[in-house]
């Protein structure tokens, strides 16, 4: 077996950390003798969306978003297919407001990919903190570290996770995130994928179910470690409140 990721951008959007994700999916793979490659995808590349198995799309700044913007236009359709046909995809703070139709910013409008019905709005105050989920799509919690001056409405698309501590997609909600078919939507950082080995593999399996069937499983994997971190973290900024 194996898979192919695709990084979008990574001289744009890799704000924070967004290679220690690819690293994650890479080693998680390898730990598991799947076969996987990552291919970084420029500004001048030509993006053939049939040849990827997981696209991963990080975060940038207001300005880098919109440099970005302009070439997203002429990916838009093809990453639509690609998205519709259950491709997976985990988009990073920058990278989830461009996953919407748009992110209205105080320098002006940056037009979103519309991969999924929802839209971000720039509000006055940064949402800055350490931040914990409890998600229907994992026993563990999700741990992370949000900073991010957009707003985010996701109508009526179901949230990653309701929020135990921290602040959202918009500080007022009490959830965070997107999840779309197979499309992750989120805020959180830090990097993501080696604080949640838990959100790791459920990209991996629908990855792999998707090219080689639904009966394709994983093989578990040692993390006692990565589970007492979480467990750390959890208990950390949830107790007592």
């Amino acid at each position: 077996m194996k898979l192919t990721i695709g990084h979008l951008y990574p001289e744009l959007l890799n704000l924070y950390g967004d290679r220690g994700n690819i690293q994650c999916l890479m080693k998680r793979c390898q730990w598991r003798g799947i076969e996987a490659e990552t291919i970084a995808f420029e500004m001048g590349d030509i993006i053939d969306f049939s040849k990827l198995d997981i696209v991963l799309l990080g975060g940038g700044s207001d300005r880098e978003q919109m440099i970005v913007c302009e070439k997203l236009k002429e990916i838009q359709k093809d990453f639509k297919a690609y998205v519709e046909d259950n491709g997976v995809v985990i988009a990073i703070c920058g990278g989830y407001q461009l996953l919407g139709s748009y992110y209205k910013t105080e320098q002006g409008m940056i037009e979103g990919l519309s991969l999924v019905d929802m839209y971000t709005e720039q509000e006055e105050g940064r949402l800055i903190s350490n931040i914990v989920l409890q998600s229907d799509l994992f026993e563990m919690p999700v741990v992370g570290f949000e900073n991010h001056g957009g707003r985010t409405c996701i109508n009526d698309n179901k949230p990653l996770g309701k929020v135990l501590y921290g602040k959202g997609n918009d500080g007022r909600t009490g959830y965070e995130g997107v999840v779309y078919k197979n499309v992750i939507g989120t805020y959180l950082h830090g990097p993501l994928l080696p604080k949640n080995p838990q959100l790791a593999d459920w990209l991996i399996l629908k990855a792999l179910q998707r090219k080689y069937g639904e009966q394709t499983a994983l093989t578990e994997l040692d993390d006692s470690q990565e589970k007492e971190a979480n467990d750390y973290i959890f208990h950390r900024f949830t107790q007592n409140r």
